[in-house]
Protein backbone atom coordinates (compact mmCIF):
# COMPACT_ATOMS: atom_id res chain seq x y z
CA UNK A 1 0.00 0.00 0.00
CA UNK A 2 1.24 3.19 -1.31
CA UNK A 3 -0.03 6.49 0.92
CA UNK A 4 -0.50 9.31 -1.09
CA UNK A 5 0.38 12.28 0.74
CA UNK A 6 -1.18 15.87 0.34
CA UNK A 7 1.30 18.53 1.82
CA UNK A 8 3.11 21.87 0.68
CA UNK A 9 5.14 20.21 -1.91
CA UNK A 10 2.25 18.77 -3.91
CA UNK A 11 0.54 21.87 -3.86
CA UNK A 12 3.60 23.95 -5.18
CA UNK A 13 4.09 21.57 -7.78
CA UNK A 14 0.50 22.13 -9.05
CA UNK A 15 0.35 25.53 -8.28
CA UNK A 16 3.72 25.91 -10.97
CA UNK A 17 1.22 23.33 -13.61
CA UNK A 18 -1.08 25.64 -13.18
CA UNK A 19 0.31 29.00 -13.50
CA UNK A 20 1.94 27.88 -16.72
CA UNK A 21 -1.77 25.97 -17.58
CA UNK A 22 -4.02 27.68 -20.51
CA UNK A 23 -6.43 27.32 -18.10
CA UNK A 24 -4.48 28.60 -14.96
CA UNK A 25 -5.81 25.78 -12.83
CA UNK A 26 -4.66 21.73 -12.49
CA UNK A 27 -6.33 19.02 -11.28
CA UNK A 28 -5.02 15.76 -9.23
CA UNK A 29 -6.84 12.91 -9.35
CA UNK A 30 -6.79 11.22 -5.92
CA UNK A 31 -9.18 7.97 -6.91
CA UNK A 32 -7.51 4.93 -6.52
CA UNK A 33 -7.92 2.62 -10.00
CA UNK A 34 -9.46 3.39 -13.31
CA UNK A 35 -12.71 0.95 -11.83
CA UNK A 36 -13.45 3.63 -8.95
CA UNK A 37 -16.52 5.26 -10.12
CA UNK A 38 -16.31 8.72 -7.70
CA UNK A 39 -14.38 11.88 -8.36
CA UNK A 40 -12.08 12.71 -6.15
CA UNK A 41 -9.09 15.35 -6.75
CA UNK A 42 -7.50 18.21 -5.95
CA UNK A 43 -7.66 21.29 -7.74
CA UNK A 44 -5.64 23.99 -7.88
CA UNK A 45 -7.03 27.39 -9.07
CA UNK A 46 -5.07 30.53 -9.64
CA UNK A 47 -6.46 33.95 -10.25
CA UNK A 48 -7.98 34.47 -13.70
CA UNK A 49 -9.55 31.03 -14.31
CA UNK A 50 -12.57 31.08 -16.20
CA UNK A 51 -14.61 27.97 -14.94
CA UNK A 52 -17.52 28.40 -16.90
CA UNK A 53 -21.22 28.26 -15.41
CA UNK A 54 -22.35 24.42 -15.15
CA UNK A 55 -24.48 22.42 -12.86
CA UNK A 56 -24.35 18.30 -12.06
CA UNK A 57 -27.87 16.78 -12.83
CA UNK A 58 -26.43 13.61 -11.42
CA UNK A 59 -24.93 14.46 -8.54
CA UNK A 60 -24.38 17.00 -5.52
CA UNK A 61 -20.54 18.37 -5.08
CA UNK A 62 -18.78 18.46 -2.39
CA UNK A 63 -15.86 20.99 -2.08
CA UNK A 64 -13.24 22.33 0.55
CA UNK A 65 -10.92 25.08 0.07
CA UNK A 66 -7.32 23.52 1.20
CA UNK A 67 -5.87 27.04 0.78
CA UNK A 68 -6.80 30.17 -0.58
CA UNK A 69 -9.69 32.51 -1.26
CA UNK A 70 -12.29 32.25 -3.56
CA UNK A 71 -15.97 32.61 -4.37
CA UNK A 72 -18.61 29.97 -5.56
CA UNK A 73 -21.21 31.63 -7.21
CA UNK A 74 -24.72 30.00 -7.78
CA UNK A 75 -27.14 31.14 -10.67
CA UNK A 76 -29.97 30.71 -11.64
CA UNK A 77 -31.05 30.76 -15.81
CA UNK A 78 -32.90 33.03 -16.94
CA UNK A 79 -36.01 31.45 -18.85
CA UNK A 80 -36.25 30.75 -22.32
CA UNK A 81 -39.10 32.70 -23.25
CA UNK A 82 -37.32 36.10 -21.85
CA UNK A 83 -34.41 35.10 -24.19
CA UNK A 84 -35.02 34.99 -27.74
CA UNK A 85 -32.54 33.83 -30.30
CA UNK A 86 -29.46 33.80 -27.36
CA UNK A 87 -27.36 31.26 -25.75
CA UNK A 88 -28.29 30.38 -22.34
CA UNK A 89 -28.47 33.46 -20.03
CA UNK A 90 -27.62 33.54 -16.17
CA UNK A 91 -28.27 35.84 -12.98
CA UNK A 92 -26.32 35.50 -10.58
CA UNK A 93 -28.37 34.41 -7.08
CA UNK A 94 -25.49 34.69 -4.31
CA UNK A 95 -21.60 33.79 -3.44
CA UNK A 96 -19.93 32.05 -0.48
CA UNK A 97 -16.54 32.83 0.45
CA UNK A 98 -14.51 30.14 0.87
CA UNK A 99 -11.16 30.97 3.20
CA UNK A 100 -9.78 28.63 5.98
CA UNK A 101 -7.53 31.69 7.21
CA UNK A 102 -11.07 32.75 7.95
CA UNK A 103 -12.37 29.61 9.10
CA UNK A 104 -14.93 29.15 6.10
CA UNK A 105 -14.03 25.58 4.52
CA UNK A 106 -16.07 24.34 2.22
CA UNK A 107 -20.00 23.94 1.05
CA UNK A 108 -22.72 21.49 -0.51
CA UNK A 109 -23.53 22.64 -3.65
CA UNK A 110 -27.15 20.25 -4.49
CA UNK A 111 -27.63 18.52 -7.51
CA UNK A 112 -28.89 20.72 -9.99
CA UNK A 113 -27.80 23.97 -9.39
CA UNK A 114 -26.13 26.00 -11.54
CA UNK A 115 -22.41 27.27 -10.15
CA UNK A 116 -18.96 28.70 -11.07
CA UNK A 117 -16.11 29.80 -8.71
CA UNK A 118 -14.26 33.52 -8.77
CA UNK A 119 -10.23 32.80 -7.70
CA UNK A 120 -9.45 35.42 -5.13
CA UNK A 121 -6.19 34.52 -4.94
CA UNK A 122 -4.26 30.92 -5.57
CA UNK A 123 -6.49 28.45 -4.44
CA UNK A 124 -6.48 24.79 -3.91
CA UNK A 125 -9.90 22.70 -3.21
CA UNK A 126 -10.50 19.30 -2.79
CA UNK A 127 -13.40 18.39 -5.10
CA UNK A 128 -15.69 15.11 -4.40
CA UNK A 129 -18.87 14.01 -6.54
CA UNK A 130 -20.64 10.89 -7.33
CA UNK A 131 -20.49 8.97 -10.49
CA UNK A 132 -17.56 8.83 -13.21
CA UNK A 133 -16.00 12.10 -14.61
CA UNK A 134 -18.03 13.27 -17.51
CA UNK A 135 -15.91 16.88 -19.30
CA UNK A 136 -18.08 19.45 -19.23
Amino acid sequence: MELQLVDNILLAVLHQKAIVSERKRMNFDLRTSGEDQSQRMLNTLEPGTEVQIHHHTQTAETIICIEGCMDIVLYDEVPEQEVVNVERQFVEISRVTLCPREGKYGVQIPLGVWHSVDVKEPSTIFEAKDGAYVAQ
